[in-house]
Parts: C-alpha cells; sequence; structure tokens
C-alpha cells in the first residue's frame, strides 16, 4: 500500500503537459479544482472526469499508475459515503429499518462527495507526476509574485511546499523500510482488529520521525552551507518564460470553461437528473 500512494512523485517524461509551464499547470488545476466543486449533478461530473482523462492521455503517463493514487484512500471513501448516507436527513426516504433511513438525497449527496474526492486527487496526482519540485517551486513564486508587493513571504512559501512535496516520496521509502525491517523481525501488520492494527504502527512511527527529524536537519545545514539566504537577488538557470503551447493550453482551458457553462445552460435536462 505504501508504494501505490503517488502524490509527491514525479514521472519522468517528455509529453506536452511536462512541457508546459508550471504556472500553467497551477492555474489549471485551480480552474480544474474550482469546477469540481460547483458542480451540483451527477451526470455533469462527466465533463471534469473525461477532461482529466485526456490530460492523463497527454501526459503519457499510464492510466493505472494514476488509479493506483486511490488506493491508500479507498477506506476514507468508503467511509466518507456511509457517513453521508446516515447524516443526511433531507429528501424522501427510501430505505427505513428500524432506526435506519437512508433518503434519496442522502444518497446523492454521499455519490457526489465520493465523485469530487476522486477527481480532486487524480487531478493533484497529475499535476505532481508531471511536475518537478524545482518547477513547482518557481512556480508558485512566479505566480504568487504580486503578494510580495504586501510583505508575504512568497519565496519561503513556496520553498517550503516544495521540500514538503519532495519528502513524501523519501519518507514512503523510508516507511517501507522500515516495515520490512520490523516483518523481517516478526512483527505483523495485516492480523487483527483496527485497534491492534493501529498499536503494531507504534514501531514504525518513532523511527520514521526520528529518520524525518535528522534528514530535515541534514537538508537545513546544506542549505546553510550553501549561504542559502532566500529568493531576493538569486539567479535562475532556467527562468520561466510563456511560450506558444501555454497559449494552446489557456485556449483548451477556456473551450472547457465555454463547454461546462454550455451544458449548464442548454443542456438543462442533463442537470435535471
Amino acid at each position: 500500500m505504501i508504494k501505490d500512494i503517488t502524490l509527491g512523485q514525479y514521472f519522468p517524461g517528455n509529453s506536452a503537459i511536462h512541457r508546459l509551464d508550471p504556472r500553467t499547470k497551477l492555474l489549471g488545476m485551480i480552474a480544474y479544482i474550482v469546477i469540481v466543486f460547483l458542480v451540483t449533478k451527477t451526470p455533469a461530473f462527466i465533463i471534469p472526469a473525461l477532461f482529466a482523462a485526456i490530460c492523463i492521455y497527454l501526459a503519457r503517463v499510464p492510466f493505472g499508475y494514476v488509479i493506483r493514487s486511490l488506493k491508500p484512500i479507498r477506506f476514507l471513501l468508503v467511509f466518507m459515503f456511509i457517513v453521508n448516507l446516515f447524516m443526511v436527513r433531507t429528501g424522501k426516504t427510501v430505505i427505513a429499518f428500524w432506526i435506519i433511513s437512508i433518503t434519496d438525497e442522502a444518497i446523492k449527496q454521499s455519490v457526489y462527495i465520493t465523485l469530487r474526492l476522486v477527481l480532486l486527487l487524480v487531478g493533484t496526482s497529475l499535476m505532481t507526476l508531471t511536475t518537478t519540485p524545482n518547477q513547482l517551486t518557481d512556480g508558485l513564486e512566479k505566480a504568487l509574485m504580486p503578494l510580495s508587493k504586501i510583505g508575504v513571504p512568497v519565496h519561503a512559501i513556496a520553498m517550503m511546499m516544495s521540500i514538503a512535496l519532495r519528502f513524501i516520496p523519501i519518507l514512503l521509502e523510508e516507511t517501507d523500510k522500515i516495515m520490512k525491517a520490523q516483518i523481517a523481525r516478526g512483527a505483523d501488520f495485516e492480523s487483527g482488529n483496527i485497534l491492534q492494527r493501529a498499536k503494531a504502527m507504534i514501531p514504525i512511527l518513532v523511527p520514521l520521525f526520528v529518520s524525518a527529524f535528522r534528514r530535515a536537519n541534514d537538508l537545513a545545514m546544506a542549505m546553510e552551507a550553501r549561504c542559502y539566504h532566500g529568493g531576493e537577488g538569486r539567479t535562475k538557470m532556467k527562468p520561466l518564460k510563456y511560450k506558444k503551447r501555454d497559449g494552446i493550453a489557456f485556449a483548451v482551458l477556456f473551450l472547457y470553461l465555454v463547454i461546462l457553462i454550455g451544458t449548464v445552460k442548454w443542456v438543462p435536462m442533463i442537470w435535471m437528473i
């Protein structure tokens, strides 16, 4: 399960999505997330799902590799679905048994939340799979640069997010090594109930935190030894520049928004289901 987590990992490639400016991908991801939250009818989720599938195809990332990112949260998806199924009380009752009652509105809301989580995770995974941490840092810094005029530490925020994403695959690899070492010593992480499994994870968490703090300290000392002092006055080996393909990407994104709005306005029957 540890190896199934793809968030923060970079998938090397030279596809059209890989070559886009990181600012273009950031703005596209933000627009995608906003649209996913604005969609309120089940059939309309086809549009962002189709958009995500096209982006995965253009990125030349194996579809199964992206779907693997859903495996670690499958229990969370089921839990969220069940919780909303019993918490929402509005609508017409379709199932009534003893103290349990499920309404049609509860089923709809549960489906909406589950679909949103799946689409959001696929979109963010595609972003990190096609963008290196260095590119992401530069893109965030450039995109948030106007906020530096009012005293916001833009470079520090971008650097912290980049380091956090960079540490995810490193810590996952470290966790896998610790688990294998514990299993070799006779530890059992598979059998028992949820409470017993949680207690079995304690021998993993302690050395993992120690390793994380040690790596963070080593990184801080390495940056200090190289006289790192923030983003002010630093030059870039590869400065970011918008190119023709970025203009095409913005045009495609605008067309995507137009299609979505057109679906809402001209095909209301789809949204009435």
